[in-house]
């Protein structure tokens, strides 16, 4: 594997006073939903969307995610995390993530980091928010706890299969308390735990010392085990983005022109055993593109790769390319210019850093919904859509819909724009 960022020594973060680490176990194989730390929700792949929710954390240094698999180690990398290679014997069904837990620690430690606090982190509960991993963490360091971890509360009501029958677990059948009346009880959504580092190295499992724990909304507690947990946080999902943004505004460009890799696509390029290339790509987006040429606005897509399908794409979009372009920027101006159309008039839709210059260069900067978080901060129209779920479409339709509230002749500042 050549995404393992910690066995140089002098690359990894050193521990300090008060440090803290974060962790994210994602082995390849998965019984309940195949291949599931890839699988996308929102067109993002869980793992990239666990380590960018903790990178968002104002008391986490570094992520690390500990994986025995090639392409999880790529998706986690791109996200901004530092990979630990998990060996095959710690990636099977029957390993617990403890071990792999320590496995990471221990490699860490071998290059002289080693936290003071850990935030074990599954990426399997996409909705956790940063805000309630600081909590924890917060919770640890001052002392208050030695462990801290995620949990909703719980009015259940639980049975179980006795000699004589059914029988209460946490309740007297006989008396039917009401719901107020009872004792709060939690159940734990295996969310995140946050613990002291050197606690966990000693008891070798996740609950010792004194505990606490950090109720978080039952909105934010869905853990995807099976298929159905999946296809239920992708309703979830939508249903946050509509209440978020419900009426997108329209964005009123003249021409539309696009990154490729991340905008087009997930940012995901796969081989055969031929060797050949190839991405996925939306169909919708494909829909998005046609509607826009058949009313007249001119389309680029602009790519700094060389790879082929980028332009075979193009061709089927039929739409201009520019591909292996060193100045992405200079490239833009030219397309821009021989069009006839002013840069103040151009929606730009990027997702990494190498499209900053041509979002601040462009009338309309506009960002895919999982863009780097530094592009996101560079511009004031985000998405709802991530790269390859149907960006390209969305930008298309509020593109058109500036393109039928307008005048043919009104020229529209670039400060109408929606700000976030």
């Amino acid at each position: 594997m050549t995404h393992d960022l910690v066995t140089d020594p002098s690359a990894a973060p050193r521990a300090s006073t008060g440090s803290v680490c974060a962790v994210i176990p994602a082995r390849g194989g998965s019984k309940g939903v195949p291949r599931k730390n890839l699988r996308l929700l929102g067109g993002e792949p869980l793992v990239a969307r666990a380590v960018r929710t903790v990178r968002a954390s104002s008391t986490i240094g570094a992520v690390f995610v500990s994986t025995d698999d090639p392409e999880i180690a790529a998706v986690a990398s791109r996200a901004g995390a530092r990979v630990v290679e998990r060996p095959a014997g710690l990636a099977g069904d029957e390993a617990s993530s403890e071990s792999a837990l320590e496995h990471a620690l221990a490699h860490l430690a071998s290059h002289g980091v080693v936290p003071d606090v850990t935030v074990f982190v599954q990426a399997t509960s996409p909705f956790i928010r940063a805000s309630d991993v600081d909590r924890a963490v917060a919770l640890v360091r001052s002392g208050e706890c030695d462990v801290a971890f995620s949990a909703v509360r719980s009015d259940v009501h639980l049975w179980r299969h006795g000699t004589h029958g059914p029988e209460g677990v946490n309740h007297d059948a006989a008396v039917r308390q009401r719901r107020q009346d009872r004792e709060p009880e939690h159940a734990e959504t295996g969310a995140f735990y946050v613990m002291r580092t050197r606690g966990f190295r000693e008891h070798g499992h996740r609950f010792f010392g004194r505990l606490q724990i950090v109720e978080v909304d039952p909105a934010e507690a869905l853990e995807i085990d099976t298929e159905h947990d999946l296809a239920l946080a992708e309703l979830v999902h939508s249903r946050r983005e509509t209440v978020l943004n419900p009426l997108p505004s329209p964005i009123r460009a003249r021409a539309v022109v696009t990154d490729f890799d991340g905008v087009h696509t997930a940012d995901r390029v796969t081989v055969d055993q031929d060797g050949v290339e190839s991405v996925e790509v939306n169909r919708s987006d494909g829909m998005g593109v046609a509607r826009l040429r058949r009313a007249g606005v001119p389309f680029l897509i602009l790519s700094s790769e060389t790879n082929p399908v980028v332009r075979a794409r193009a061709a089927k979009l039929g739409v201009d390319a520019v591909t292996g372009c060193d100045d992405k920027l200079r490239a833009l101006t030219d397309w821009a210019d021989g069009i006839g159309v002013d840069l103040a008039d151009v929606a730009f839709l990027g997702n990494d850093v190498n499209d900053l210059a041509c979002l601040r260069a462009v009338g309309w900067p506009v960002v895919v919904a999982d863009a780097h978080r530094d592009v996101r901060a560079a511009s004031p129209i985000v998405l709802r859509r991530h790269g390859g779920d149907g960006a390209v479409r969305e930008l298309a339709d509020r593109v058109l819909a500036g393109h039928e509230a307008r005048p043919s002749d009104d020229l529209v500042t670039p400060t109408e724009g929606q700000r976030p």
